[in-house]
């Protein structure tokens, strides 16, 4: 067990080191590699990881409180029971990551790839989803009520008893998902009718 405070780095590469246990408090990371490294159990707080590549790399079970995590690769990463408490993920991509079990609270997930994520139960509630690519993911009984999805891509997604009331959908092209057994509000319903031609008085 190991604790970093403070501390700032840039270009570091972190992914042959262990760092199981550990313990980073308001750390910069400026495009350091924890490529293929060993990350279960981590926790960070008030963090900030710039352009950092996490491909690879095992984060079981860690947990992320106020932290951010900007324009980071997540590539084939595993996130299991890993938790993100109201933490900044704007521009990271998660594409073939295992996020199995993951726990998010609020927080700003913004921009982020997470094409055919697999998050279905999940509750992700008032997150920030704005712009985010979805397209493909499995959102089944999921609780997104009042999340902000504004362009988000939805395209393919599967969204059976999906719960989206008071969110924000607007710019989304309803057209290249199914709603059936989706929960709407009547915003969204009408929004649902004028991507697909009606005339709403």
């Amino acid at each position: 067990m190991f604790q970093y405070s403070n501390q700032k780095y840039t270009g570091v590469n972190f992914g042959t080191q262990d760092l199981r246990y550990g313990e980073l408090i308001s750390c910069t990371f400026h495009r350091c590699s924890f490529s293929n490294g060993s990350l279960e159990e981590i926790t960070s707080s008030n963090c900030r990881f710039i352009e950092c590549d996490f491909r690879g790399a095992s984060l079981n079970g860690s947990i992320h409180k106020e932290s951010a995590f900007e324009n980071c690769s997540f590539n084939g990463a595993s996130l299991f029971v890993a938790k993100f408490e109201e933490c900044k993920m704007t521009g990271s991509d998660f594409s073939g990551s295992n996020m199995d079990g993951i726990t998010i609270y609020q927080g700003d997930w913004s921009y982020t790839n997470l094409r055919h994520a697999r998050l279905v139960r999940q509750d992700l509630r008032a997150i920030k989803f704005f712009e985010a690519d979805l397209s493909g993911a499995n959102l089944e009984k999921a609780d997104l009520r009042n999340a902000d999805l504004t362009m988000a891509l939805l395209a393919k997604a599967k969204l059976q008893g999906t719960d989206v009331r008071g969110a924000k959908m607007e710019s989304v092209d309803f057209k290249t998902f199914s709603i059936m057994g989706m929960r709407m509000d009547r915003e969204q319903t009408v929004l649902f009718s004028l991507s697909h031609g009606a005339k709403v008085d």
